[in-house]
């Protein structure tokens, strides 16, 4: 066995075990550190395939940014433990016969899954030749060339569900103070300022 073959397997193993430890600990600070893990692995697996900007991007984005938010939120909530392990033996019977329906429906795809004669000569027409382009390079040019208004618009979709998400969530409650600029500067001076004669010896 080569080098890269005990790698591919060893970061393959690990991500299926991590990938399952995500969703069966009972602890969700574990679960994000099993996610955090997984996300390694999945970018170990990323550079061996050659897609090393890939590979970095799920480590910034993912694992330095989207898991460690999680991290701290899961963190900074009481979550009562006691309650979370009743729900999920709760719905235990209904989650193990959702995973048989798709364990069942993966097995029946790949049971007749067959490939095509010219499958592999068509990826490679359109696939450019990594000795004349870095697989970086061509990715730029696929993102920020070819299908730049696509990539434009997905960013604008992605900003108006951050936008949606905030409205939605937002909650104006009562007997909280809360900052008015523009009633701050429209204020008179006259009304919000008063001026008083202390005589010596008097207190207000």
């Amino acid at each position: 066995m080569t080098v890269a073959a005990f790698t591919f397997y060893l970061f393959s193993i690990v991500t299926i075990a991590s990938g399952l430890m995500v969703v069966t600990a009972r602890n969700p600070v574990h679960s994000v550190l099993w996610l955090i893990l997984a996300f390694l692995s999945s970018a170990g697996l990323f550079v061996l395939l050659g897609a090393e900007f890939v590979a970095m991007l799920l480590i910034i984005v993912y694992v330095g940014a989207v898991a460690v938010l999680f991290l701290f939120v899961v963190m900074m909530l009481d979550v009562d433990f006691a309650e979370l392990k009743a729900e999920m033996v709760r719905y235990m019977p209904v989650g193990l016969l959702i995973g048989v329906v798709l364990l069942i429906q993966f097995f029946m795809v790949l049971g007749v899954w067959k490939s095509a004669a010219g499958a592999e000569g068509l990826r490679r027409a359109i696939t450019p030749d990594p000795a004349k382009i870095h697989n970086t390079h061509a990715l730029g040019l696929v993102l920020y060339d070819k299908y730049v208004f696509l990539f434009m618009l997905a960013g604008l979709v992605l900003l108006v569900a951050m936008i949606g998400a905030i409205v939605l969530t937002m909650r104006h409650r009562k007997n909280v103070k809360r900052q008015n600029v523009l009633e701050q500067m429209w204020r008179d001076p006259a009304k919000t300022m008063e001026l008083t004669d202390v005589k010596p010896g008097q207190g207000l």
